[in-house]
This record gives C-alpha cells, structure tokens and sequence, in this order.
C-alpha cells in the first residue's frame, strides 16, 4: 500500500504578497507522519502553522512548523509528528502562515490516509464494509465481508438506526503485527478493536482460524460496536462498558454455557464484579477479563428476559439524549442502574459485593497535652455531630488518648459507585494510547473505542 493523499484545492491561494503551492503528506505506520509546504513572500512570515482536524470535522489541532529559506522569496515550512497513529487515520491538514502586521494567510486544504506498507493488502467492498487483508483466499474474504454485511443489518435493526457512511476492516493474520498497527497501550489479551470516530476496524485472524467459527464471533462483535455507537452518540456521557461489550457478545455469541457457568460460579465463591465496577476499562488479568465480558452479556440476557428486548433498544437509544446510567435505566426499567444490578446480581443468588478501596487512616493517639480544656482550639467537641446524620453524637465515656494502632471511631462510608466518563474518549477512549504527546497525535484519540478480547479456553 501506497500513502493516499489528495489536495482538495490545488491551486495556489493568495493574498498580498504570500502565495503557497500545494502541501504534501508522507503517512506511513511505524515513521512519523511528515508535512511540507512551500511558501513564497517578498516578507518573512513571523512563523507558519500546520492546521489539522479529523474529517469528522471539530476543533482543529494547531503546530509551529519549522520554517528554513530556499532563497529569494521562498521557504519551506515542514511539520514532522513523532506519536503513534492507526492504520487508516485520515487528516484534514493545511498551512497558515502569520505575517509580521498580524495577518494571516491560509494556503490550500489537502487529506493524508496512514498507510501498514508492511503487507500486499487486497480489498474487497460491499455495501458498507470495505475488507483489507493479506492472508488468505478470496473465499476467505468473502465470507468475512458477507458476515460483516449481514451484521451491520442484524444490529441496524434491532437499534433502529441506519448505517450509511463505508467502514474499513483490516483482518491481521498475526498478533505482532495487529500489535505494531494499534499501537503502545493495547491491552492484552485484544482480538480485536473497533474505532467509533475515524471508523476502522482491525481484527486478528491467524490462518489456522481462517476457516473457523472465531471469523463470524470477531466479525459481529465488532461491526455491532459500531452500530452501537451511531445509536448513542451524544456529547455527554457514553453508556458504561458493560452495556456496550454485553451487547455486542448478545448478537455476536449469545450467552453460551460457558459464560453463564463462569457468572455462577464466581458468584458462589464471592468473586462477583458488581456491574457499576465494569463501566469503564476491564480488568487486565486473563480470567477477570474473561469474567468481565460474561457478567456483561449475562446483564444483557437477564435484562432481556425480564423487561423484553423493546425495553433493551429503549435504554440503549436514550443515551443519545445524553442522559446519566440511572436516567436511562429509570427511563427503561423504573429504577436506577444500582437497583438494576442488585435484581441482577439476586438472580445468581450474589449479593452487592463491598467496594474495595482505600480508607481513611485509623485515629492515632492524641500528645498528653492535647485535653479537651475549655477553649482549647485543638479540642474534640462534646456532642458532635456524627457524620451524616444530622444528630449530635453521644460523647465519649472515656476522656483518656486512644491506644496506639486503635480502629475506634466512625468507618467510612462506601463512596458513591460512578458510572463511565464520556470518552471523548471510545475512547476510547478509555481509549488506545498513542505514543508521543503532539498535537495531531492528541487530536487522533477522541472518539476511540477499545473493545473486544480474544476467547481461548473460555
């Protein structure tokens, strides 16, 4: 694969003495992403700026470019991004240059497409996905693509929203390869992620998979994320992870034997994650993160049987009005998320687990000078008012210093469970880290979903 960049006007913009000729992009994965622009000025601009956005439209990322004279009118302005950016990341991008009077210039708008050279990729299209692979027969293609057609349908329906921007879908056939593509902070344990935002997808399929059924589980799991997100985009707050990875194993799986016997069998042992523990990223070690995504999609099958899949598509769809989880779970079930979990949690006889987390320090004894004298600022009041409770406290029997190590005193109250930030960040982004801190870079993480595992042994 070749970079893929095209100038959307080509011709050179002028205004008093400046004029620039068309910028170019060189976007390759594993080099920096690099751009220039040649200038020409009877004055020496203060300085030139790159301007950057997602085609997605939004705020603009803005870089001092390093600007060197050619000689007589001319430079060259030249930007080079050192962090880590996906496969398939397009950027609007162009040049500005500001004059010493404080005026500005705009040269022309131009795209760049990053580019995994590393392979001979071939590309089949359907109605919406595009398939990019290297391993493999076209048999093999098609039936990825067909699956992935036949998903997006599937999930369209039952949210009731329509997909028509293309999508594409890049199939790895080795899991250090699929790793270099996504990039520094890629979770283990990963078979694939779906980005809400720039809308690609990477998927690995070792050839010893190629004719198995993990192509049709990898496939609609990660086409449904995407139907997902079009069905709650907002500007708010985004459905917590549980939901969205429940849902997505609902349609691409069901909840097999397997998973309900994990869920069943980690409530009877105590194990259980409460659902308002899984609203953001899962847990890293292989059999939490395995019991996270069949607690989810067992929260999903239970919601259905209980409240009908119409009520499902509800909660779902009123995200989009950026409600909060207990606004959207009072507006499907009657009650909030806490009461929804509890019911859950009931259903495999598990009661709501106390939180982990840390605590205040124990009281620690008092210097033999610090009495409760009248008028000592220092002294513990009698009668206080007991935290939380709006009534005065009895006071101590005993007026002596607590021992050393003593526990005595009030516990902390359990803090309040907190539901899933808006990603802005999939991701997402919760969201995949890119390496290197520049502006462009930044800009590439909003909206990345981080999703799916690899299921071996589940």
């Amino acid at each position: 694969m070749t970079l893929l960049a095209g100038v959307l006007a080509a011709t050179p913009v002028r205004a008093a003495d400046v004029s620039f000729e068309a910028p170019s992009a060189v976007a390759r994965l594993g080099e920096p992403l690099e751009f220039r622009t040649t200038l020409r000025s009877d004055v020496a601009p203060d300085r030139v700026e790159l301007l950057s956005s997602l085609p997605t439209g939004g705020a603009s990322s803005v870089e001092i470019a390093e600007l060197s004279e050619r000689g007589g009118d001319s430079y060259e302005a030249s930007v080079a991004e050192t962090g880590h950016a996906v496969p398939n990341t397009t950027l609007r991008y162009r040049f500005r240059a500001v004059m010493p009077d404080g005026t500005s210039v705009l040269g022309p708008e131009a795209t760049a497409t990053v580019v995994d050279p590393s392979f001979e990729w071939r590309t089949l299209e359907g109605s919406i996905v595009r398939l990019h692979w290297y391993e493999g027969d076209e048999g093999f293609a098609r039936r990825a693509l067909e699956i992935g057609e036949s998903a997006i349908a599937r999930a369209s329906e039952l949210l009731g929203v329509a997909e028509t921007e293309p999508l594409d879908f890049f199939i790895y056939a080795s899991e250090p390869a699929m790793r270099a593509a996504l990039g520094p902070g890629t979770r283990e344990n990963v078979g694939g992620q779906a980005n809400a935002s720039l809308r690609p997808m990477f998927g690995l399929i070792e050839p010893s998979d190629i004719g198995s059924d993990w192509v049709d589980v990898l496939v609609e799991h990660e086409l449904t994320h995407l139907v997902f997100d079009t069905a709650v985009r907002n500007a708010y707050h985004d459905p917590p992870r549980w939901l969205n990875e429940g849902v997505a194993v609902y349609l691409s799986e069901g909840l097999s034997l397997g998973d309900s016997s994990s869920v069943r069998a980690a409530a009877e042992r105590g194990a259980i994650i409460p659902l308002d523990a899984l609203g953001g990223l899962f847990p890293t070690t292989r059999d939490r993160f395995n019991l996270a995504y069949a607690e989810s999609v067992s929260a999903v099958s239970f919601f259905i049987e209980t409240y009908g899949e119409d009520r499902l598509v509800e909660l779902i769809r009123s995200y989009a009005g950026g409600v909060t989880d207990d606004e959207a779970f009072t507006i499907a079930t009657g009650a909030d998320l806490a009461a929804f979990d509890e019911a859950w949690l009931a259903s495999l006889g598990a009661e709501v687990p106390p939180p982990f987390g840390p605590r205040p320090a124990p009281p620690g004894p008092l210097p033999p000078d610090w009495t409760a004298g009248t008028g000592d600022p220092v002294a513990a009041p009698t009668g206080s008012v007991s935290p939380g409770s709006g009534e005065p406290a009895e006071p101590a029997e005993s007026s002596e210093p607590a021992e050393p190590g003593s526990t005595s005193g009030p516990r902390p109250r359990p803090s309040p469970s907190q539901g899933a930030g808006a990603c802005g960040g999939n991701s997402d982004v919760r969201p995949l880290l890119l390496a290197g801190g520049s502006a462009v870079v930044g800009l590439l993480i909003v909206g990345l979903l981080f999703v799916s595992r690899r299921r071996r042994g589940v």
